[in-house]
């Protein structure tokens, strides 16, 4: 997601093109520039997905190449194993229409939401297809493998609500306290993706100067630190403006319909990116920002407008970026 440098807020492993996997990896600029964040009050930089509006104007600039792809390799950490995905739902009570019921936990196939519906089929799609196309400095691809292991719907630890502020600090204890009562399981490949509900604030900047973001803090498991990756997913419809597209939800869900968008954008650039030193551009967008509130070709089911099926269900999800030929958004690789 667009990561600012201090003042900007802003199966198929098979499926490797060859465009993009003849040689050594691409390498990045010399100097390279610094990946696109926030300035964070909590320490290093977060990786944002900056609002509407304000991302557009940055990104469109970014979307042409010649010679290479557009994006390029900087020699940090890529998931190329299955990205694994699990959903903290932080509230007092279920944020989603048919979702887990506060205080319980359990396997992502348990989750009735359309969160966790997208969620439970990403992987394998012809859309999640595209970060195939990226790889780490063995010339290992990324899979299209998408495994939503589990979620905690957290109705007891430091619940935030209302218009309050919650700091990457705070993110990261309700974390550890979800390890340490094994409410959650640790997994170095994991997204651990926070909701929260109307206009709760993760991070300070949310509605204002983005609409989620991904980012990593350091927690103890077995007595031994370990870092974890997570993404901070307010409920994004509580400012549409700024956080949506502006047209009727395709699952008659808007606030479900809503978040999956800025979903897909934190996954697959924690999957490509992990921790802001891999995959971006001269300017320092990763995959999914120099595609962000870029829609391609759209239709109405007569619901809402959708652009993607996602497993048996019509989705509205930015393009993403592939990393092939001389670059460009896409909404599916294959097929």
């Amino acid at each position: 997601m667009p990561r600012s440098r201090t003042l900007i807020f802003a199966a198929a492993g098979a499926l490797a093109l060859a465009a993009c996997s003849d040689g050594s990896p691409v390498t990045g600029p010399s100097p390279a520039v610094a990946p696109r964040f926030d300035a964070s009050p909590d320490g290093p930089s977060r990786n944002i997905f900056e609002i509407r509006g304000q991302a557009d104007g940055a990104s469109n600039a970014l979307n042409t190449a010649s010679t290479n792809t557009g994006i390029f390799y900087h020699g940090g950490r890529v998931i190329t194993t299955a990205t694994n995905v699990a959903a903290i739902y932080w509230a007092g009570s279920t944020i989603y229409s048919g979702g887990p019921a506060p205080g319980t936990t359990g396997a992502g196939s348990a989750d009735g939401s359309l969160v966790g519906y997208f969620l439970s089929n990403l992987g394998g799609s012809l859309y999640f297809n595209i970060n195939t196309t990226y790889y780490n400095a063995s010339n290992v691809h990324v899979v299209n493998q998408v495994n939503y292991t589990q979620f905690w719907a957290n109705n007891s630890f430091n619940v935030p609500s209302g218009t309050q502020s919650v700091t990457d600090p705070q993110i990261v204890a309700m974390l550890q306290n979800g390890f340490n009562n094994g409410k959650l399981v640790y997994d170095a490949n994991t997204l651990y993706a926070v909701f929260t509900s109307g206009k709760v604030n993760l991070g300070g900047g949310f509605g204002t100067q983005y609409c989620a973001y991904h980012y990593s803090g350091t927690v103890t498991v077995g007595g031994v630190s370990k870092t974890v990756l997570y993404a901070a997913m307010p409920y994004d419809y509580a400012y549409p403006s700024a956080c949506s597209n502006g047209t009727a939800a395709p699952n008659g869900d808007p606030g479900a319909d809503t978040e999956v968008n800025t979903l897909a954008h934190e996954t697959e650039e924690t999957t490509t990116d992990a921790m802001g030193n891999a995959w971006y551009d001269r300017r320092g967008f990763e995959n999914a920002d120099k595609c962000a509130w870029k829609w391609g070709t759209t239709a109405n089911n007569g619901t809402g407008v959708y652009n993607i099926t996602i497993g048996a269900k019509q989705f509205l999800v930015q393009m993403n970026w592939i990393n092939a030929g001389t670059g460009g958004c896409k909404l599916q690789v294959g097929g």
